[in-house]
């Protein structure tokens, strides 16, 4: 079964930009607006102060600088080595293998997030669509970003 990049990546609606990551600007500021979204539910985001593209990685809880600009961030997507790496394909292979899909605007969001316990595997994947999951992930990931690593999560309260 063959995978696409149609499959690794998820459609978003452009109007939904500047949104779409509110819930995120504690960690990536508010001069970052997401560029391309990975179906595994993180996204990519560009610097508009200077051009740099970053991963957020919606499930960690991490933003990651990948390419100094948009330019080398598209010879990036043209490479298998970091398309694997970073678009999770051995993942959205499973997915897709086990006859799951996802609609527009959806991406796959945990059914129990990692950082409240759940895994990063495939049963824990569910889709879900795309503000909601960036929301709930953004809101948890304030909320228990400062405790040490281990740490007993008692509650967390989602807006």
């Amino acid at each position: 079964m063959a995978i696409t990049f149609n499959d690794l990546a998820a459609d978003f609606d452009v109007e939904q930009r500047e949104s779409l990551l509110v819930e995120w600007h504690w960690l990536i500021g508010e001069h970052r607006l997401p560029i391309l979204f990975a179906a595994i539910g993180n996204a990519f985001v560009q610097d508009l102060e200077d051009g740099s593209v970053h991963l957020l990685d919606a499930g960690e809880g991490r933003l990651t600088q990948v390419a100094q600009s948009a330019d080398e961030f598209g010879e990036l997507i043209n490479d298998g080595g970091f398309v694997r790496a970073w678009f999770d394909v051995q993942a959205i292979a499973e997915l897709k293998a086990a006859g799951r899909t996802l609609a527009p605007g959806q991406v796959w969001g945990f059914i129990q997030p990692p950082v409240l316990g759940g895994t990063f595997s495939t049963d824990n994947y569910e889709p879900t669509d795309m503000a909601v999951h960036f929301s709930i992930q953004g809101q948890i990931h304030r909320q228990v970003k400062d405790l040490p690593a281990g740490a007993p999560i008692g509650s967390v309260k989602l807006e």
